[in-house]
């Protein structure tokens, strides 16, 4: 042909030639689609003559390999192509990576912000206190847990703290509770501040509506701690008022500020009380708390150091019990003339600091008082050292001047009239014995020796005493020994004397009993159940304390126990029961064996069950049940058993005579079951006191018809 335009020279089909071969191969690639040769973008136009053949030669040179065995054209300037370097600073079009390719980066990809939650570190912080807060319930340990929170940082938020802290322990048992109120005052100013600390506590009372779903004696609770902060000085009691103002009144917040005011804080020895509602902020027995009174004292001796014994006396944390450092240290100044000086210098300088309180001063002075006989058997002098120690305290100004008698002469303490003062001794020996012998005819007996039956309230009232500071089974031996004594020895005016002295006392038995209150309830409410007070015997001891005292709340509390559903089983198993039965038990028993007897048993048998019953203060129930039964079954057998129990001294005159009066009583109910009831009666009275059964003053002429 004479002209090539148009037309592609031989060396040009070739190199198109293996170019599409290139392309056929890495077709298959993702990285290399098989557009990268179409004619739209990358056309290799054909020369216009054949004359221009090495023109088209020269574009050839500008199709490039790139790195990866594309075939591509170079751009304008030198820039390069797709998958070539490309030219410093370029930035035109977007980047196009494959995650498929061998050679992938993933640096290579463009930055993307992803979306987060952001974390609040109110959040962080209370779920950082949580595992403090368990962790210090675990160990009691108040150093690491005070260095853990300090650690945590955000003092900003220890209010919540607080909140969290307390919100926790109320729903934990008591343990935790005082765990959580000493742990208060030993953060409070060091590591917590005091406006804090009201914030903390103006927060819980806030929340006092959510608590109460999930806890259900919230406000009661809540108050108490409320109560302690004030009774510990970590939070003002003007904060009281404060929050009751900015609270809205129909509102369980405003009801825990009522209940800590007039419910802890108004109570006489209020601080003694609030301070041992949860066993004490020592969590140790009160022989360990002697033991380190005495031990400091002892040091004290030694070193002379007054600040350093204050400070051990206040790391006592025992504030209702410095009455035993007062005492032990007037004790130890008889003992040790030397060493009088030092410690009425500490008792001068703890009174002045306010660390022992006037009362407790007091209370000091006047235990040692009672206590001086048996302490002149070890000190001869000791009358007439405490005689000279009272006014030196009272003119320094560190002992109340009330505590000398004004009736007595030149300031001398009236002692206890020796006789009373012996049978006191006598009587806490004959309780001792009764609680490792459980024998309680032995006591009876050893009561009746003593010839003191103007003191059988004061018996009463140190039997009760006694019991309270022992186990369960003490208290339980206590109300079955009164009973019996009920029975056999003491008056219904004894009780009552006796009840009413126990409860005149209180508030001082509180002060070393921790529950002193709820335990007497008890012992009133089941002296009731046992008839050994009448209900309307409540409300006599009641008319003779004295208005608004803690012994007034023990008689409604018994009331109130009387008066429950199932008050009797439960009453008689409150001590986990000696017998650990309850009345129908027992009662059923009792007609269970008299009737194994009447169908034909042994009389030495069914006087064996009875005593196996070990429940001689209720024998009144086998008299009563089987005079009925002979009435019923007309069967006279009955009283051979009786005479058989009355014989062993197995039924007491005062059991039989009360199971006969229990008869004549329901005389009337009985009659409409046996019509000849009182005739029967009638007979068995003439028997019983032929045989001497029943006390001359029982009187049998409701049984005349």
């Amino acid at each position: 042909m004479a002209s090539g335009e148009g037309f592609l020279t031989d060396g040009q089909r070739e190199i198109l030639k293996i170019a599409s071969q290139n392309a056929e191969n890495l077709s298959s690639s993702p990285k290399s689609p098989s557009s990268l040769l179409s004619s739209e973008h990358h056309h290799v136009k054909a020369p216009a003559g054949g004359g221009k053949a090495q023109t088209a030669g020269i574009a050839v040179r500008h199709v490039r390999r790139s790195h990866s065995g594309k075939l591509v054209r170079v751009k304008k300037d030198g820039a390069g192509g797709k998958g070539t370097w490309g030219k410093l600073l370029d930035t035109e079009g977007e980047a196009h990576l494959d995650r498929n390719d061998p050679n992938y980066d993933s640096g290579e990809e463009p930055y993307q912000l992803v979306g987060s939650t952001v974390m609040d570190p109110l959040d962080d912080f209370k779920k950082a206190v949580v595992s403090i807060i368990e962790e210090y319930f675990s160990t009691g340990d108040v150093d690491v847990a005070a260095s853990d929170l300090k650690e945590l940082g955000s003092s900003e938020y220890y209010p919540y703290f607080i909140k969290r802290l307390v919100s926790m322990a109320m729903d934990r048992h008591d343990k935790e509770k005082e765990m959580a109120s000493v742990l208060l005052s030993a953060l409070y100013a060091d590591v917590i501040s005091p406006a804090q600390i009201r914030d903390g506590f103006f927060m819980l009372i806030e929340s006092a509506d959510d608590l109460a779903v999930d806890i259900l004696d919230a406000v009661d609770i809540l108050a108490l701690f409320l109560a302690r902060a004030v009774v510990d000085d970590i939070l003002p009691p003007a904060f009281l008022a404060r929050a009751r103002k900015a609270l809205p009144e129909p509102s369980k917040g405003a009801l825990v500020v009522q209940t800590a005011e007039k419910s802890y804080l108004s109570a006489p020895h209020h601080a003694e009380l609030v301070e041992r509602r949860w066993g004490g902020s020592t969590h140790i027995t009160v022989e360990e708390v002697k033991k380190k009174i005495a031990d400091l004292l002892r040091e004290y001796v030694e070193n002379g150091d007054t600040f350093e014994a204050c400070r051990c006396i206040r790391e006592l944390g025992v504030s209702f019990f410095h009455h035993e450092v007062v005492k032990r240290a007037l004790v130890l100044a008889m003992e040790n003339r030397s060493a009088e000086p030092l410690m009425l210098k500490l008792l001068k300088e703890a009174a002045e600091e306010g660390l022992i309180s006037s009362s407790q001063m007091v209370k000091g002075f006047s235990r040692l008082a009672e206590g001086l006989d048996d302490l002149a058997l070890d000190i001869p002098s000791a009358k007439a050292l405490f005689l000279s120690l009272v006014p030196k305290a009272i003119s320094e100004g560190w002992l109340d001047a009330s505590f000398v008698n004004p009736n007595g002469d030149n300031g001398e303490i009236q002692v206890e009239d020796e006789k009373m003062r012996k049978y006191k001794k006598e009587a806490v020996t004959i309780i001792h014995e009764y609680f490792l012998s459980d024998d309680i005819p032995e006591l009876i007996r050893s009561l009746e020796d003593l010839g003191a039956p103007e003191y059988n309230a004061i018996f009463l009232k140190k039997l009760i005493t006694l019991a309270m500071d022992r186990k369960n089974r003490e208290k339980e031996m206590a109300s079955v020994l009164l009973s019996a004594l009920h029975i056999e020895i003491f008056s219904t005016e004894d009780i009552v004397n006796g009840f009413v002295m126990l409860l005149e006392s209180a508030e001082d038995t509180a002060l070393d009993i921790l529950d002193a209150s709820n335990e007497l309830a008890l012992f009133l409410a089941r002296a009731v159940i046992d008839d050994v007070l009448a209900p309307l015997n409540l409300e006599e001891i009641a008319i003779r304390l004295p208005p608004k005292c803690s012994g007034t709340e023990t008689v409604r509390m018994a009331r109130t126990l009387i008066a429950a559903r199932h008050a009797g089983e439960r009453l008689l198993r409150c001590w986990g029961g000696g017998t650990g039965w309850a009345v129908e038990d027992a009662k059923d028993k009792i007609m269970k064996l008299l009737e194994e007897y009447e169908s034909g048993g042994v009389v030495s048998e069914a006087c064996q069950c009875i005593r196996d019953l070990g429940m001689p203060f209720f024998n009144h129930e086998v008299v009563k049940k089987a005079l009925v039964m002979a009435m019923e079954k007309k069967n006279d057998r009955m009283l051979d058993l009786l005479q058989e129990g009355f014989s062993e001294g197995l039924i007491t005159i005062n059991q039989m005579t009360k199971g006969f009066t229990r008869i004549k009583d329901s005389l009337d109910d009985l009659a409409l079951d046996i019509p000849n009831a009182k005739e029967k009666f009638g007979f068995y009275v003439q028997h019983a006191q032929t045989k001497g059964w029943l006390l001359p003053s029982f009187d049998s002429c409701a049984t005349e018809v």
